[in-house]
């Protein structure tokens, strides 16, 4: 795989000529940046008439169980009265209704309701995964679509699709847009096609792997191209395109060709389609030049899917590379987790293997497993294979192509469209053991262990041709490519009617008399302050890893329950992390009540010292050097609001994302590059913050005050928009819009 960091023009669509070069003269940079696939769609979704300060509107919303009860409040707060644009309600995350009672079931009660009030699409628990259902029934070449989970791409489809913090889908749901500078785009030029025994997974391990770690692609559009797209299947393209998202690039798009044009024909569409493919001349920020051929099985070991090796790499040098993952978790996880009591003479040993989800639950996949354990067998007792078809019209297809009951037959354990497993609500695995999955996230925790309970437990993602390879190998982590099979060749039939028979489409048809029902557990958000004149905030959480990920700041699995329910999610936070942070927030959120209600002596005391004058926001905040990677979770900023946070101090955020889930629920989103080291229950004062903010300042001169000591600091505050400064001034988006 090759990267280069330098301007590139591609030439009528197959020669790359580096920007610098004297052949390259002839051409203008400004028209050719208007040459990609990406600069086409953005320019028609941009309202703001300006080419780099885009305002965008979508085409259709998407969310699931575990986010759009949050959305469809904050909506209801800000004044909503009908879907101005399809949205559609998937449940695909809490599907399972099996903690706390009633309340995953009440959120799709809820969520029904509000399809029937506002004019929404439901689907139905067990139906589709929420990125399978988007790409057979909403996306369409050249359009945009903005959903609430991270994973929301359907560039392989003609579709620009970002995932945001669910703030951003209230925008949309009030007729409001979403603002973004224009980002950077990279070609991503394929040649030559996948050897055998290798699969769309393999491929996009070797990106995120090849890219994250030095922010390659950090919010940025990745444009695939060239001669090597035709020779991947339409679901392989969105199996490597769904795993973008790990490279923290803000949205992907591909050429399409006959191959998509067949796809939307198959699922009863063919208006859907139409040929993107670059201007004759096409200018990119960035390349990045992958050789199918060139790429091997791969697997991504815990506790990052950018963790990778070739697999054969892997078990030559087994003892020694997970010794460095127990080291790793020691240091990410506080746990002693045991990797090399695995390995012995016969191979690297693990006890569970799950193809799942929006990357590995695809028809084209689940058919290459059933093809290596038909032949090959699918292990024993100690090794289980779960397999996790992504909707029910790619189930119709497996049973109708008898590729289900060879599964079965082979011992595979066949269930229905779920994400749990990729986000530690469905096959956790047993403490100290791996488990290897073709899902797409491997981060600590995320499979459901609590190391609060003495748990750890792993993930390591692999392609599903290679998980079935190891069930055929008793457990043993096998490469696809050591086994000697020729894949079948299956017809695809989609069964449009199991959705025309189960899905709520309401679009344009809104029932201002439906009524809402609400079980228990929704509760509506609580009263969030407003910013005062002045700040002081303290330290409750000080991170000192590389990357600090939405799921350690608040943890997926059970916690999912509570996602309608903010006082009680939020006592979630960092709990696999960091667990007296909730109890550090809640004492700084006391100081405030009480210093408002009858004053404070050490508030008093810090007033004087800093010299305030006007009123005083009191909080915490959360230090890091790089919060924010993985989910679009807006929770993991809603928590600390609730708690009482006012502030993040980073380095850097690593996504665009996770700044924004901060904006809207009226957190500052200070960067810091200085050398103080922050610790735990230092004081941070900023004076006149909210004056500074309102005027778009970028510095903003603070102190920490440590015991008796006290430091002088500067926190930036760069490119907030005029806008973005008046939601954290108004404490959050709701308030925003209420004219807080």
């Amino acid at each position: 795989m090759y990267l280069s960091d330098k301007p590139v023009y591609l030439i009528n669509g197959s020669q790359i000529l580096s920007a610098d070069s004297n052949e390259a003269l002839q051409y203008s940079p400004d028209s050719a940046r208007k040459g990609t696939i990406a600069y086409s769609i953005i320019s028609s979704h941009n309202t703001s008439g300006d080419e780099i300060s885009l305002k965008l509107k979508f085409d259709a919303l998407t969310s699931h169980d575990i986010t759009y009860v949050g959305i469809i409040q904050t909506a209801l707060a800000s004044g909503i009265e009908k879907f101005p644009i399809p949205y559609v309600l998937t449940n695909c995350h809490n599907s399972l209704c099996a903690v706390g009672g009633t309340i995953n079931e009440d959120d799709h009660v809820f969520g029904l309701s509000a399809a029937q009030r506002f004019g929404g699409i439901y689907v139905p628990p067990h139906l589709a995964v929420i990125h399978q259902f988007m790409r057979e029934m909403y996306a369409g070449c050249g359009k945009m679509i903005l959903g609430s989970d991270s994973h929301t791409r359907y560039g392989a489809l003609g579709t620009m699709a970002i995932g945001e913090g669910g703030p951003e889908l209230v925008k949309q749901l009030l007729s409001k847009t979403y603002d973004v500078k224009y980002p950077p785009v990279i070609m991503v030029y394929l040649e030559g096609a996948p050897r055998n025994g290798v699969g769309p997974h393999d491929v996009a391990l070797a990106l995120v792997g090849a890219v994250f770690s030095s922010g390659f692609a950090k919010n940025c559009i990745l444009e695939f191209v060239g001669p090597g797209v035709k020779n991947l299947s339409a679901d392989s393209r969105c199996g490597i395109d769904v795993m973008t998202t790990e490279t923290t690039c803000l949205s992907s798009i591909w050429e399409t060709d006959e191959t998509i044009h067949q796809y939307y024909k198959t699922h009863g569409r063919a208006d859907a389609y139409k040929k993107l493919s670059p201007a004759s001349v096409a200018y990119y920020d960035k390349l990045i030049k992958i050789n199918l051929s060139e790429i091997s099985p791969m697997i991504a070991l815990p506790f990052h899917p950018s963790n990778v090796y070739t697999i054969d790499e892997f078990n030559a040098n087994a003892a020694d590379i997970l010794r460095k993952v127990e080291i790793d978790a020691k240091d990410s996880i506080s746990a002693n987790y045991i990797l090399t009591d695995k390995v012995s003479k016969q191979g690297v040993k693990v006890t569970q293997g799950v193809v799942a989800g929006c990357s590995g639950g695809t028809f084209e996949n689940i058919a290459a497993v059933a093809d290596i354990v038909s032949k090959y067998g699918s292990g024993c007792a100690d090794f289980t294979l779960d397999v996790y078809p992504q909707s029910q019209p790619v189930y119709y297809a497996l049973n109708k192509n008898m590729i289900t009951n060879t599964l079965m037959q082979a011992g595979a354990i066949m269930k229905t469209a779920f994400c749990g497993p990729c986000f530690g609500a469905g096959d956790v695995p047993a403490n100290n053991t791996l488990s290897i999955r073709h899902t797409t996230r491997n981060f600590p925790n995320r499979e459901g262990s609590k190391p609060s309970g003495g748990q750890a437990a792993g993930v390591a993602l692999m392609d599903a041709r290679s998980i079935a390879a190891t069930a055929a190998s008793g457990g043993y982590i096998t490469s696809a490519e050591k086994l000697d099979i020729d894949y079948s060749k299956y017809d695809y039939e989609f069964n449009g009617e199991i959705y025309n028979k189960k899905v709520y489409s309401g679009f344009n048809s809104p029932d201002s008399k439906a009524k809402l029902i609400t079980g228990p557990n929704i509760i509506p958000w609580p009263e969030i302050p407003t910013l005062a004149d002045n700040l002081v905030v303290y330290a409750a959480s000080v991170l000192t890893d590389d990357v600090t990920t939405t799921d350690e700041l608040i943890p997926s699995g059970e916690t999912s329950s509570y996602r309608s329910n903010p006082l009680g999610l939020a006592e979630f936070t960092l709990s696999r992390k960091d667990p007296k942070y909730v109890e550090r927030a809640k004492n700084c959120k006391k100081m405030y009540d009480t210093f408002r209600s009858s004053g404070l002596d050490e508030i008093s005391e810090i007033i004087k010292t800093a010299n305030l004058e006007g009123s005083v926001s009191i909080g915490s905040f959360i230090y890091a050097n790089k919060p924010g990677d993985g989910s679009a979770r807006e929770q993991a900023a809603s928590c600390q609001r609730v708690l009482g946070g006012w502030a993040n101090i980073a380095k850097e955020y690593a996504t665009k994302r996770y700044r924004s889930n901060c904006i809207n629920w009226g957190m500052l989103p200070f960067i810091y590059d200085g050398d103080f080291t922050f610790e735990i229950g230092d004081a941070v004062v900023v004076k006149n913050v909210k004056s500074k903010l309102l005027a778009l300042d970028n510095d903003f001169d603070a102190i920490v005050i440590r015991g008796a000591e006290v430091y002088n600091i500067t926190l930036k505050l760069p490119a907030i928009t005029k806008e973005e400064a008046a939601i954290i001034k108004s404490g959050c988006l709701m308030n925003f819009y209420k004219g807080l």
